[in-house]
């Protein structure tokens, strides 16, 4: 059977796949798991994003946590991070946060932090699992007055908000800035922050009506906020995805900037002021090799992960650094949160270019970016981890490795939250990558049907 959690928490289609039976269960055994050796009655704090589906899931998981004698305190539609800073400030004992960040409104997930804002190990995640297969064998459920009880918080993302404006107490006045919210939890926190920083800001796609999330809008289709950025003139423009745990930027150009860019104009900018500890950013394997020439022209050191913020995360408190991230826009400022933060990592990105006062199209021109090709495979959830074991497509990975070999590089992986195998290959021609990328992720879906 395949595992239940994958790279951020439980994630299918709801009410299908992830369903209000499996939200109560996860509410049980999580809360039973996280708070067992506590001697008080145990508090867990819970969020979600704006989809369709939240409320159905957070009232079975918030029954689920009640059932086993904790009480819940739910604070609504709220980003992920969020959710991560407050369970650490309100001191309750762990965090949920229902959400399928990225995903179209049709998916939905479940995702703990720990008492102390971090996601779970994978030895937690193993231990609530091997609960709920075992329908929670040696738990006993409290009666009377020991079953838990909900209460709900309507200041927690002002908290939140307050929060991010003390950290990077950046002035923004005098600044056009664009803001797509995805239709996600961002619509209120980032476009209220912004304006009380000064800003002048234009947001789109901020009238969540819980099915419009994610729907070609956010950190995954920029193409609007690109042509919008350019038609209003701004300095710049910031996509966030369904809950914001990741943004990534537009040039007053109208040009991307990835995680890769963020994470190097950020980091040259605290290393410049001694703020870097040991010169070092945590990244992972899908890091543009520009990234990495870029880290040793500027003399940054990169700490490498596997895919997933996660690991990221892991690696960065294993040696103490401060900055770590993913291209794809997570990125993780550690002593000022404890998950990827896209309102965060906005303002950091803001304020480099207040102080230097440089445009944002000359601050990302830092690194160059190696042509990349990305095109993902569907394929069944419990085959995306088995593609090496077909011979066919053992042989056309080994010979697409051949053919870059000493030019670009090859990465072959199977998605942590959807059916799907990612096939990513770096090289010098966009045109033979995409071509090769394509006919690889073809072949992969078609044989692993």
């Amino acid at each position: 059977m395949a595992r239940l959690f994958g790279t951020d928490g439980v994630r299918g289609i709801a009410n299908e796949e992830l369903t209000p039976l499996m939200a109560m269960q996860l509410g049980q055994a999580g809360a039973y798991v996280l708070t067992k050796q506590t001697q008080h009655k145990p508090t867990i704090m819970v969020g979600c994003d704006t989809r369709i589906s939240g409320d159905m899931l957070a009232n079975a998981l918030m029954a689920g946590v009640c059932s086993v004698g904790a009480n819940a305190v739910y604070v609504g539609v709220i980003p992920t991070p969020a959710v991560a800073y407050l369970t650490r400030k309100y001191k309750v004992d762990a965090g949920v946060v229902i959400s399928a960040s990225h995903n179209p409104v049709e998916f939905n997930g479940i995702k703990f932090f720990n008492g102390d804002g971090y996601k779970l190990s994978d030895d937690l995640e193993d231990e609530i699992e091997a609960l709920i297969n075992n329908n929670m064998a040696g738990v006993k459920f409290p009666t009377g007055t020991g079953v838990g009880k909900i209460k709900y918080r309507n200041d927690a993302r002002e908290e939140y908000i307050n929060h991010a404006m003390r950290k990077i107490p950046v002035n923004l006045n005098g600044m056009k800035i664009v803001v797509d919210c995805a239709e996600g939890a961002s619509f209120y926190t980032s476009v209220e922050t912004l304006k009380e920083l000064g800003a002048q800001v234009i947001a789109i796609h901020n009238n969540p009506d819980g099915t419009n999330i994610n729907a070609n809008c956010g950190s995954t289709h920029m193409q609007e906020l690109q042509a919008r950025v350019v038609y209003e003139k701004a300095q710049v423009g910031l996509a966030f995805d369904g809950d914001a745990d990741r943004m990534l930027a537009v040039d007053e150009n109208g040009k991307i900037v990835d995680g890769d860019q963020i994470m190097a104009i950020i980091g040259n900018h605290m290393k410049h002021q001694g703020k870097l500890k040991n010169d070092t950013i945590v990244a992972t394997v899908m890091s543009n090799l520009g990234f990495y020439i870029m880290a040793n022209e500027q003399g940054l050191n990169i700490e490498q992960t596997k895919v997933g913020d996660r690991y990221v995360l892991e690696r960065m408190r294993e040696i103490g650094a401060v900055l770590g991230g993913e291209q794809s826009g997570h990125v993780i400022l550690l002593e000022e949160n404890t998950t990827g933060d896209g309102l965060l990592s906005a303002l950091h990105l803001l304020e480099v270019m207040v102080d230097t006062g440089k445009p944002l199209s000359e601050l990302a021109s830092i690194m160059s970016v190696m042509p990349q090709a990305l095109v993902n495979a569907k394929v069944p959830t419990h085959k995306k981890d088995k593609y090496m074991e077909y011979p066919e497509i053992a042989k056309a990975i080994e010979d697409l490795e051949a053919m870059f070999a000493g030019e670009g590089r090859v990465l072959i992986r199977p998605s942590g939250t959807e059916p799907k195998v990612r096939v990513m290959i770096e090289g010098k021609d966009q045109e033979v990558i995409e071509r090769e990328a394509k006919k690889l992720a073809d072949l992969i879906q078609n044989t692993m049907l």
